[in-house]
Order: C-alpha cells, then structure tokens, then sequence
C-alpha cells in the first residue's frame, strides 16, 4: 500500500469515528426514538408510529401543559399529554377539563374522545410530579386510573417529530 493509500485510508477511518462518536452523543445527550405502543393516544400518535423525542429539553426547562413527553417507568415507557403541573387542581367535569378552575381548550381531541371522558377530581398534582392523560381518554392507562402522578425524574423527553411511517412524518402537536 502506498504512502498516499495508508494517508487516505487514515482520513476515511477518522471521518467514520467522528460520525460514529457524534452519532453516539447525540443519541446518548440530546435525541433518542421511542416507538408508540397501543391506542391511547389516538388521533395525535398512532400505535406503531416512531416518534424523535427532545432529551435535553427538561435540563434547562420543565414540562409544560400539553407536552407530549416520554415517560420511563422500571418495566414500560408511555407517552402521554401533559395536563396538570406541580401545584395544578385538574378536573374533569361533564366531559370538559378544568385546571385551576378554567376549562381548557383540547383541540388535540376528537369529538368522540371528549365526549367519552369521565367525570374525575378535583384532585391537586403535587409538588414535583405531573398529572398526565392520553388523548384516547376511554381506554387511556394515565394519571386517572392506574400510572397515578408522574415524577418529574421520570419525564425523559418531549416528542418533537413523528419519523415513521414516512407518510406520517411531521412535529407532534
């Protein structure tokens, strides 16, 4: 191999660490996939859709009503809508929600899906933890009825985009 060679072959592997190494940070410290599983958050997510979700996000700043965020629990991870913060009164009042005694706007939600929401609360999310609902809410598992509050440790990332199906592509709302 010539002198030449072994230099461009040199600048090959160093560009292909480079990436790799990137690849790594970025994956690791700023965005990672997660795939949707089950319908509770129909229309918004869909089930089998790959979503890119944000990591670094919750470092500078804290979950916001209506983030869609990734939760890690020790045997699942969910997704699910932020409605309630630290300090919030949430309450589900003839098929309306209320925080804090205001009725929200859920333009996320289809006719059907608000008009299946049950009754619930008043109940207040305390210091620390979040009052999460999927956007299904008949067959949602969130904060109503058994994934109770969430920890603020246990928010690992907000969705920014919806990556597959290709024809799906495009940001979370």
């Amino acid at each position: 191999m010539s002198e030449q060679s072994k230099k461009e072959w040199l600048e090959w592997l160093k560009a292909i660490a480079v990436a790799i190494t990137l690849a790594f940070i970025l994956r690791t410290f700023f965005f990672a996939t997660s795939i949707v599983e089950g319908a509770s958050m129909d229309p918004t997510l869909k089930n089998g859709e790959r979503v890119m979700f944000n990591k670094i996000i919750y470092y500078v700043d804290e979950p916001e009503r209506g983030d869609i965020v990734i939760i890690e629990r020790p045997v699942k991870s969910y997704v699910k809508r932020v409605i309630g913060q630290p300090g919030d009164t949430v309450e589900i009042r003839d098929h309306e929600l209320y925080v804090n005694g205001e009725e929200q706007t859920q333009e996320y939600l289809t006719e059907e899906a608000a008009s299946s929401t049950r009754d619930f609360g008043p109940i207040e999310v305390p210091k620390g933890k979040y009052f999460v609902m999927g956007d299904n809410r008949s067959i949602s598992k969130d904060s109503r009825n058994g994934l109770g509050f969430v920890e603020e440790e246990e928010i690992i990332g907000r969705t920014e985009l919806i990556i597959y199906p290709f024809n799906e592509w495009g940001l979370t709302k």
